[in-house]
């Protein structure tokens, strides 16, 4: 084994990790706090940034075995990297708080199984 190969449990866990930070750093805040924060937006889209890219190197046989829509977090990771001047932030928002629970459900669900 390539001793730099990052393995599907090691991007799950960058996945958690990325997941967490966002809770964390969203903890304290509301939708107009976030909105008036640039550092918190940043902070938040660097972190969803590392969520889609990193579901695009798990391998597709291990995520598809669990349901969940997969393409968009790796759609939205594409958007924040080439059409970052038309991020609506409420949005991204409502994706900390309506999408993220849900994906970090299915990430531990993984974790559980597989490793």
């Amino acid at each position: 084994m390539d001793k730099y190969k990052i393995t599907n449990q090691l991007r799950l866990e960058h996945i958690l990790d990325a997941i967490e930070k966002i809770e964390h750093y969203c903890k304290s805040a509301d939708l107009n706090k976030f909105l008036e924060n640039e550092m918190l937006h940043d902070a938040i889209l660097h972190q969803f940034m590392i969520i889609g890219e990193s579901i695009s190197n798990i391998d597709n046989d291990v995520l598809y075995k669990y349901n969940y829509p997969w393409h968009l977090p790796r759609s939205f990771r594409n958007f924040i990297a080439h059409e970052y001047f038309g991020i609506n932030l409420e949005k991204v928002w409502n994706t900390v708080n309506i999408d993220i629970p849900v994906l970090k459900k299915a990430i531990k669900n993984i974790i559980e199984k597989e490793f």
